[in-house]
């Protein structure tokens, strides 16, 4: 199935009550991983690729795998640009193939959040991409992106319509109280927060710092209106421990083939879990 944007399935989700993941892959292995859950629980799934890791790769080797895998799918797949500062790599995936990016400017003042965000959204509607835009300042470290305790805000409401308003998001990322990274603590979402934003924001809400979240926290954002989840640490864990533990426990075998299927088990689980968690199995 050829790639899609983002619009129809957070449409659908946000409608329905569940949402879909998006889901931070790190190499083809992770990709495919991704496909296979999302077609094992007939779920539609975004891939998000981090400016990192366009960077290492580079896009065209990404769009690569991405378009060869989801061609043989039969679910719907949207590739996503996460947290992005640089326009011109915005650009260059835009250019690349991605169906969707984000601009992440919350570090900057709202004025100059609003016209960064604003200029990517003209470079990306004529050419039918989505766009993803963050207000306020969550805790914990994206890629190279590193908000500290001190530093994190949540989004404030006014804000927040006035910036849907003039941006005119397809998804939108509020600070709600959630972090990147390993959570230190029991977080503390602001649902008061969150469900003043859905009433007020047309945009699907986006739900970012996932990975650690308690089963009832996300089930509740989710019924609040999030249509969309972010899992990027989880990955990162099972990317190392699957190639790590498979190699402790056979240590003598030196097969690479079977590390990297191990890796790849370790991370299609967790994912098929976390696809049944947000309730998009069954509405690919």
């Amino acid at each position: 199935m050829p790639l899609e944007n983002m619009n129809v399935m957070l449409g659908k989700a946000k409608d329905g009550g569940y949402a879909v993941g998006a889901f931070n892959i790190l190499d083809y292995n992770s990709t495919k991983a991704v496909i296979l859950a999302a077609e094992q629980t007939s779920a539609p799934v975004i891939i998000q690729t981090s400016a990192k890791t366009v960077i290492f790769w580079g896009a065209s080797a990404i769009i690569s795998w991405v378009r060869q895998l989801a061609d043989s799918s039969s679910v719907p797949i949207a590739l996503h640009l996460d947290h992005c500062k640089d326009l011109d790599l915005i650009k260059n995936c835009i250019e690349s193939g991605w169906t969707s990016v984000m601009i992440d400017a919350s570090s900057k003042p709202f004025d100059e959040n609003l016209s960064l965000s604003r200029q990517v959204v003209r470079m990306a509607r004529p050419k039918n991409i989505t766009v993803e835009a963050e207000l306020g300042a969550i805790v914990g470290v994206e890629d190279d992106i590193h908000v500290k305790q001190q530093d994190a805000h949540l989004a404030d409401p006014e804000q927040a319509i006035e910036f849907c308003e003039k941006v005119e998001p397809d998804c939108f990322a509020p600070a709600i109280g959630t972090a990147h990274g390993v959570y230190k603590g029991v977080p503390k979402i602001a649902y008061d927060l969150l469900e003043e934003i859905v009433t007020k924001v047309a945009a699907p809400i986006a739900l970012h710092g996932g990975t650690g979240l308690a089963d009832d926290v996300f089930k509740k954002c989710i019924s609040l209106g999030c249509a969309k989840v972010n899992i990027s640490t989880q990955l990162k864990y099972a990317f190392i421990d699957g190639f790590a533990n498979y190699h402790n426990a056979n240590n003598t075998e030196y097969n690479p083939l079977k590390v990297i299927d191990a890796q790849f088990n370790a991370l299609k689980a967790g994912i098929v879990e976390n696809i049944k968690l947000f309730g998009s199995a069954g509405k690919a």
